[in-house]
């Protein structure tokens, strides 16, 4: 696990790469085909090598939930281990991570027309006004989620509405996880600045490598609004207010950068609280090493 840019795909293929591990993907951009670039899907050469399950599976129209993504990684779980192989579970997408661990609550399935609703009226009085209206009548959940966090904010909203009660209440009633036993790796750089650099040098490869094009020709194949799931995504949500002209190209770099690292920042309030997880600071090849002597301290690797 780790914040965005800060390595994750790099460490998981140098595991597979010496090691009988397979990658179960969890991320929930990269589950859509064509997100290629604003998702940092790895490229044809490191898939062969490595491939990842739970990428490109759906279409980018469609809707992805994290109740799909449990059933979808344990499925997938079970036939790595059928096969002898040790499943190691790599992304930055930390619902997918709690709901695979805590398991779900009977929530309502998305409504569309409502969601479109929850869109226009953020589109006409801003996000922070309607995490002003979430606090009002589910505060908790107000309380976990950033005002600037539209997809979340969306779907809170979404489940009062649709059922009278909040989030934090239906969550009470969550069905139990299936028992397994996970070790817990967070990859995250030591200072604040290192990753802020990252993340500014990953969106600029991103807009370099055609961003931009990619969001366009996404418009032009397939049935997408502002409101699909896939174009919530960080990056392509930026993308497409610039293509519909509300800002210029240094305002688009500006605003992706300033999100991804609002993003960040949720992931690693997250991250801070697993107390059973295991911090590693960025810091070249011997990250490779410490890592490998942490698993195998833990019996989930032999090292000879």
């Amino acid at each position: 696990m780790g914040p965005t840019a800060s390595g994750k795909t790099d460490l998981a293929v140098e595991l597979v790469r010496r090691f009988p591990f397979e990658i179960v993907s969890v991320d929930s951009v990269m589950v859509y085909r064509e997100l290629e670039v604003g998702s940092a899907k790895p490229d044809c050469a490191v898939l062969s090598e490595a491939p990842h399950r739970l990428i490109d599976i759906v279409d980018p129209p469609d809707v992805y939930s994290a109740a799909r993504f449990r059933q979808d990684a344990l499925l997938a779980i079970d036939a790595i281990r059928s096969a002898g192989a040790i499943p190691l579970l790599v992304g930055g997408t930390m619902f997918y991570f709690q709901a695979l661990e805590q398991g779900l609550s009977d929530l309502p399935a998305a409504d569309p027309a409502l969601r479109e609703q929850i869109a226009r009226r953020a589109q006409q009085l801003g996000w922070p006004a309607l995490h002003a209206e979430l606090a009002a009548v589910d505060p908790e959940s107000a309380a976990r989620i950033h005002p600037h966090d539209p997809q979340r904010l969306q779907r809170a909203l979404e489940i009062h509405r649709l059922t009278g009660k909040t989030r934090s209440q239906l969550w009470a009633r969550a069905k139990p996880a299936a028992t397994m036993a996970a070790t817990k790796l967070v990859l995250c750089p030591s200072a604040r600045s290192e990753l802020h650099c990252r993340i500014e040098r990953r969106f600029d490869s991103m807009l370099e490598k055609g961003l931009v094009e990619e969001v366009a020709g996404l418009r032009s194949r397939w049935p997408l609004s502002p409101s699909s799931p896939a174009m919530r995504a960080l990056g392509y949500r930026q993308v497409w207010q610039h293509l519909d002209g509300e800002f210029d190209a240094p305002e688009l770099r500006r605003r992706g950068v300033v999100a991804t690292r609002r993003f960040a920042k949720r992931q690693l309030t997250w991250l801070r609280a697993q107390s059973d997880a295991q911090w590693f600071p960025q810091q070249g090849v011997a990250l490779l090493d410490r890592v490998v002597r942490h698993l195998a301290d833990r019996g989930v690797l032999s090292v000879h």
